[in-house]
């Protein structure tokens, strides 16, 4: 790793006021077939004060959150959750409250996740988000559920069970 880095830099040319430091790491492999390397190139700007002492440990952070944040914008876009890079825009502020519903509805699904036996046992039956998101609305529709045991006990056993005996059915 080759790390660069600079303190008190304007943030542009507009607002030389705002002063910025930034941090460069250069990460190069030795490709394995060839006699050749692969680089790889990230830059941060943050507030933290840098030197040969910091510059290691901030530029793993900001790779640690990158992964984070790569990963949880990945989720959002492709499992279920039908986050849109047009979230957010828009006139007034639906969009935006349409986004901070999505945010909600990943927190409760992270702690269902990490917290109940019923959300992984469906999840784990059902192989994946989107097949789960796609049965819970189908249950939704289909029955009156009490709690969120009910949802993912029905879920977890594919509607093989007899509805009735753990939830009413809905005839409206």
């Amino acid at each position: 790793m080759t790390y660069r880095y600079a303190n008190k830099l304007p943030l542009n040319d507009t607002h030389h006021d705002i002063e910025v430091n930034v941090l460069e790491c250069i990460e190069t492999t030795k490709l394995k077939t060839k006699n050749k390397t692969h680089g790889k190139y990230f830059c941060w700007i943050t507030d933290l004060l840098l030197d040969e002492k910091t510059v290691k440990l901030i530029a793993k952070g900001g790779r640690a959150r990158w992964k984070i944040e790569n990963e949880t914008f990945n989720t959002l876009k492709n499992q279920g959750y039908q986050f849109e890079h047009n979230f957010g825009h828009g006139n007034k502020n639906l969009s935006t409250v349409f986004a901070y519903l999505m945010f909600i509805a990943f927190l409760i699904d992270q702690i269902q996740q990490y917290c109940c036996k019923y959300f992984k046992a469906a999840l784990k039956q059902l192989g994946s988000r989107v097949n789960l998101w796609f049965r819970l609305r189908a249950a939704f529709f289909t029955f009156l559920i009490d709690s969120w045991d009910e949802l993912f006990t029905l879920l977890e056993n594919n509607f093989a069970i007899k509805a009735s005996t753990i939830i009413g059915i809905n005839t409206t």
